[in-house]
C-alpha cells in the first residue's frame, strides 16, 4: 500500500496543486483545513507524512499543531512556510518539525523533499545491540531512546538520525557532505547551513552548555564528531 500524506492547509488552490502532484506519483492524499480537524487526522487515519502549512485559521497554528501533534505521534512533520528565515526554521525544529518547504514551490522539489523525509524515517537500521554511553549521555539503539543524566531526551526521527550517523562514527569527524547525504538525502549534500540550524537545536537537547559543546564538536569547514572518552 502506497503512503499516506495529510496536507493541511487553508488554500484550497495549494491542497488541490499538491495533491495533484502527490497522487500522480502514487501517494494517497487526505487534506485538512485547519490544526484542529488536523489533529483528529493524525490520530485517526495514521498519515505516514504530514505536510504543515504554518498560518493557519482557527487559532492554532502550524507551530501550535506540530507541537501537540508530538505529544502522541512521532509522524514526520514538513513545514510549509512563505518564508525560511533561520528563526522560523529554528522554531520548526523545536517544536518537534522534521524539515521545511518554502513557498512557492515547483513539483519537483515538493516530491524530493516528501521522499527525502519518507525515506530517512523508514530507513532500516544497523543492527546494534550495546547501548552507547558517552559520559552523560547515552544513546540505546535497540530502543531508539537518547537519555542525558539518566533523563529520557525527546528527538525528531530527523534529530535521532543524525545523532545515530554520528555515533556510528564516534570519535571520528563525519564530513558535512556525507551527513546531508545519508541523514537528509543526495538532494541536500550541499546545505551546509542546513545541518548547522539542526546541529544547533540538537546541541540545545543534549548539552549542558550548548556554546561550549562536549559531545557533538565541530570540525571547522569539514564536518562534526561525537566525542566520546576512550575506555
Amino acid at each position: 500500500m502506497s503512503d499516506k500524506i495529510l496536507v493541511v492547509d487553508d488554500e484550497p488552490r495549494v491542497v488541490r496543486l499538491v495533491s495533484e502532484v502527490l497522487k500522480a506519483v502514487g501517494y494517497q492524499v487526505i487534506a485538512a483545513a485547519s490544526g484542529m480537524p488536523a489533529i483528529e487526522m493524525v490520530a485517526l487515519e495514521r498519515p505516514d507524512l504530514v505536510l504543515l502549512d504554518i498560518l493557519l485559521p482557527g487559532g492554532l497554528d502550524g507551530y501550535e499543531v506540530c507541537r501537540r501533534l508530538r505529544e502522541f505521534s512521532d509522524v514526520p512533520v514538513i513545514m510549509l512556510t512563505a518564508k525560511a528565515q533561520e528563526a522560523d526554521v529554528v522554531r520548526g525544529f523545536e517544536v518537534g518539525a522534521d524539515d521545511y518547504l518554502t513557498k512557492p514551490f515547483s513539483a519537483k522539489e515538493l516530491v524530493a523533499r516528501v521522499q527525502a523525509v519518507l525515506r530517512r524515517c523508514q530507513r532500516s537500521e544497523e543492527v546494534i545491540t550495546a547501548p552507547l554511553v558517552c559520559g552523560e549521555l547515552e544513546i540505546n539503539f535497540a530502543q531508539r531512546a537518547v537519555r542525558v543524566r539518566g533523563q529520557r531526551v525527546a528527538l525528531t526521527p530527523t534529530e535521532y538520525e543524525l545523532l545515530r550517523q554520528l555515533a556510528l562514527h564516534v570519535n571520528r569527524v563525519v564530513l558535512h557532505q556525507d551527513l546531508l547525504t545519508t541523514v537528509w538525502g543526495p538532494e541536500y549534500r550541499n546545505d551546509v547551513d542546513y545541518l548547522r540550524s539542526y546541529i544547533r537545536y540538537l546541541r540545545r537537547k543534549l548539552e549542558a552548555d550548548p556554546a561550549n559543546p562536549r559531545y557533538i564538536l565541530t570540525s571547522p569547514g569539514a564536518g562534526y564528531m561525537l566525542s566520546c572518552p576512550e575506555g
